[in-house]
C-alpha cells in the first residue's frame, strides 16, 4: 500500500508537470517581454534548487517519498537552506510554466501540484522523524520550502 500510494504520488507529479509544459497558451495576461523575462528567471531559480537537491543528496535520491535505507541524513549545502529544495525548484519552475502559459488551467495545474508536493513531503517528513532521530531539531531549523519558513514545531 505504502509503494502504490508513493507510485501514484510520482506519477501525479510528473503528470501536473507535463501539463503545465504542455497545456495550450492562454489569453489571462500579455506574455511580453517582462513575464518572459521573469519566466527564465524563475526557470533558472527552479532548475539550480532541483540540480543542488539531486547532487547534494547523492545517493540517498528518490523519487519516491519513501526514503532509502540506511541512507544519511543530508543537512549540509542547500540542505541547510531547505529541506526540499528539490520541491521547491519543481514549484518554482512550475510558476515559469504559468507565466508563460498565461491560463486559468495553468494555474489550476500549479496549485494542484504546489497540493501534492506539500503533502507528499509531509508525508515523507514523518518517515524521515522515524528514520532519523535527529530530524525533528533539524526541521526546527531549517524551512521546509522557503528558507526560515515551514519550520517543524512539536507535534508536527
Amino acid at each position: 500500500m505504502k509503494r502504490a500510494l508513493a507510485l501514484g504520488l510520482v506519477t501525479g507529479q510528473f503528470l501536473l508537470l507535463a501539463a503545465l509544459a504542455f497545456l495550450p497558451h492562454g489569453t489571462l495576461w500579455a506574455t511580453n517581454v517582462g513575464v518572459i523575462v521573469a519566466a527564465i528567471a524563475l526557470g533558472l531559480v527552479g532548475a539550480v534548487l532541483v540540480v543542488l537537491g539531486v547532487v547534494g543528496l547523492g545517493s540517498a535520491l528518490t523519487a519516491s517519498p519513501i526514503p532509502r535505507a540506511e541512507a544519511q541524513l543530508v543537512t549540509t549545502g542547500v540542505y541547510g537552506l531547505l529541506r526540499s529544495p528539490i520541491y521547491a525548484g519543481l514549484m518554482t519552475g512550475g510558476v515559469a510554466l504559468v507565466l508563460v502559459g498565461a491560463s486559468a488551467w495553468h494555474v489550476v495545474a500549479w496549485i494542484v501540484l504546489v497540493g501534492l508536493l506539500s503533502m507528499k513531503t509531509r508525508w515523507e517528513e514523518r518517515m524521515l522523524v522515524a528514520e532519523h532521530s535527529d530530524y525533528r531539531s533539524y526541521g526546527a531549523r531549517v524551512g521546509r520550502f522557503v528558507p526560515g519558513v515551514g519550520r517543524l514545531v512539536s507535534g508536527e
